[in-house]
């Protein structure tokens, strides 16, 4: 790191690398799968269906969605990341699903990229995420900036996304994540809109989850591993070998996104619960749903469509979720709600 770059240069630049290695390079778990792989849905020879009926809607946080998609958080600050964020809020509009943005840390310090951010203006009606990372409630951040970081989206809640693996592999990462749970605690009884706890790829424990739920947050988003590996990503950034060597060692590491939702469900009936973490189409997208996730977000396969232009965004979200209904049809399900009971484990 130049230390003669300020601290929102630097915020900056990273966030420019992690758009490119996520782009360029081969940061997918490798080891780990997501844990969809051990289930299959049980086939209708005959649904007694008209395809044309099949019904994707459902809803969270009290907002109505066309179907259980979310475009998961992933970039802003840099011109690129503005054209993505553009390209994704307008589908997220035409479409009805639901979006988050990156971290906003880069738009608090350095307030000349929020229009990075600032998608409302392109998406009036959509489920929007404002995102932090909660770390940075440890480094002088409070419940001024995470309002401001929800007023520049116009947000319906926060995402602080949880990533102690991706910090300490990451060159200087920010690594006292000591009291933060009283701090999320405090955040949720004083924001306007509620706290969805987020990991970035390593998994959400449903112990933590009860942790969390008891501080108060609203929903829990598992960010399971099996997709893009933060470890790796970081590794591949680092100038000092030391760190590149963690995140080799560390590129395998996290709780399948399956196992996650499996188990918070199991424990908390009600939380809303969204399944990310290596979800790459519609089948991935049903069988999370299945057991037991009221929404399902997606992040490279977004990314590399959004790199292209608005039209393959558009092509992605269509292919989703006519693969949705297909499982739907295939498994004799009218709607979302009777998937859980056409699932089985092979394994």
């Amino acid at each position: 790191m130049n230390p003669s770059l300020s601290s929102s240069t630097q915020t900056q630049n990273r966030k420019a690398d992690h758009l490119r290695v996520c782009l360029e390079e081969d940061v997918q778990f490798r080891q780990i799968a997501t844990g969809f792989e051990r289930y299959r849905f049980e086939h209708c020879c005959l649904p007694e269906l008209d395809f044309s009926e099949i019904d994707l809607k459902t809803s969270f946080l009290g907002k109505s969605l066309s179907a259980p998609l979310l475009i998961s958080s992933m970039t802003g600050g840099t011109d690129f990341a503005k054209t993505i964020n553009t390209r994704l809020a307008k589908v997220a509009q035409d479409y009805g699903i639901a979006m988050g943005v990156g971290s906003q840390r880069v738009a608090i310090e350095k307030p000349d990229v929020a229009d990075t951010f600032a998608v409302r203006s392109h998406a009036p009606d959509i489920l929007l995420f404002a995102n932090l990372g909660a770390v940075q409630l440890n480094y002088a951040y409070g419940i001024d900036e995470c309002r401001r970081a929800i007023d520049l989206l116009e947000a319906d809640a926060l995402i602080l996304h949880l990533n102690p693996l991706q910090e300490a592999v990451q060159t200087h990462g920010d690594r006292n994540f000591k009291g933060l749970l009283d701090k999320i605690d405090k955040l949720c009884k004083e924001l306007p809109v509620p706290i969805v706890a987020k990991e970035v790829g390593n998994g959400i424990s449903a112990k933590m989850a009860t942790q969390l739920l008891e501080a108060g947050v609203g929903a829990i988003d598992v960010a399971g591993a099996g997709g893009t590996s933060w470890a790796k990503v970081e590794g591949q950034r680092a100038k000092d070998p030391r760190q590149r060597r963690l995140g080799q060692t560390f590129a395998d590491w996290g709780l399948p996104t399956a196992e996650c939702l499996q188990q918070i469900r199991a424990c908390h009936q009600e939380v809303p619960l969204i399944a990310s973490g290596g979800l790459r189409n519609g089948l991935d997208v049903a069988k999370a749903i299945a057991l037991g996730a009221d929404l399902a977000g997606l992040a490279m396969p977004f990314l590399q469509a959004a790199s292209e232009s608005e039209a393959a965004v558009a092509e992605v979200v269509e292919l989703l979720m006519a693969e949705v209904a297909t499982v739907l049809f295939c498994t004799g399900n009218a709607n979302l709600e009777g998937l859980e009971r056409s699932l089985e484990r092979i394994d």
